[in-house]
């Protein structure tokens, strides 16, 4: 039997940066997609090309419901720089254009927004960049930050791949706990599992303070969780967004475990997946959702 006892959630952005997580590099270091977290900014840095010596070159990410923001700072360019392109390279290594970056005495400063979640940001003399490999020119490419994990790669025509994964998280019903009723309350919502995992039940309190929601969950009989598996905590927006809020892993070795977060989602649904590793975005078809016990 599986025991949630208590929730007290901590932040979204924090567990996005799930510190047991390795940082996995791509082979030649060129490609550096990350999902970017709600509500929390990031700071990115651009690493130059050869032969760009003595610049400093980063980007603030931030992401909001309604689109993300990239504010670009470099300086120590070449002097000669006129306008540079900023463009947000997606999985599929297809690059969105931003705008232009104009640059003075080797100083380019600009901000734009893009509806993308999950990208990584390129600067290149090209206005006209129609696709991004190893082989791309460009002036500055952005590094991984410390705790991500970098989004896999799909390539160009993989409708087989893609098809899996839209059916995937498609088939995810979760229905909204109605948070603004629980402001001054704690709430105790439950989960079932099915399926192979029949059986295993349990609880999770959720605390609404100041317009963020915080949740705690204690994992007591670990060692009845199927081992090398990941529960992994989600947050659903009313939008069919989905943020990771943490995750715990049976090794075996140990009964309790927690998942500590926070959202400031207005509104969502709780639910988790079983993963047979580290994700992203949810994938598995092992879920189930945590609902509020009606009133008697």
């Amino acid at each position: 039997m599986l025991a949630l006892v208590s929730i007290a959630l901590l932040s979204v952005a924090a567990f996005a940066q799930d510190t047991e997580k390795q940082v996995v590099v791509h082979p030649d270091g060129s490609y550096t997609v990350i999902e970017y977290p709600v509500n929390k900014e990031v700071v990115v840095n651009l690493l130059p090309v050869a032969g760009i010596t003595g610049s400093r070159a980063a980007a603030r990410v931030v992401r909001r419901d309604d689109g993300t923001k990239v504010y670009f700072d470099v300086s120590g360019a070449p002097s000669d720089w006129g306008n540079v392109y900023a463009y947000a390279i997606d999985p599929s290594g297809t690059p969105t254009l931003l705008g232009p970056i104009a640059f003075s005495t080797g100083v380019g400063k600009a901000e734009f927004t893009t509806p993308m979640k999950d990208f990584m940001l390129v600067l290149s003399p090209a206005e006209g960049m129609m696709s991004y490999d190893s082989s791309t020119a460009y002036y500055y490419r952005s590094d991984v930050p410390q705790g991500y994990v970098i989004v896999p790669r799909r390539s160009h025509g993989d409708t087989k791949a893609a098809a899996v994964e839209s059916s995937v998280i498609s088939n995810y019903e979760v229905p909204l706990l109605n948070m603004p009723s629980f402001t001054g309350k704690t709430k105790e919502v439950k989960i079932k599992f099915t399926g192979e995992l029949t059986g295993l039940e349990g609880k999770a309190y959720i605390e609404r303070k100041k317009g963020v929601s915080m949740v705690r969950m204690h994992f007591d009989d670990m060692k009845k969780v199927p081992a090398g598996k990941r529960f992994i905590l989600w947050a659903s927006s009313p939008d069919g967004q989905y943020s990771k809020l943490g995750q715990v892993v049976n090794s075996g070795r140990r009964e309790e475990a927690e998942i500590n977060s926070e959202t400031s989602l207005a509104d969502f649904g709780l639910f988790i997946t079983v993963e047979d590793a580290d994700v992203t975005i949810p994938r598995s078809r092992i879920y189930s959702v945590f609902a509020v016990e009606p009133a008697p």
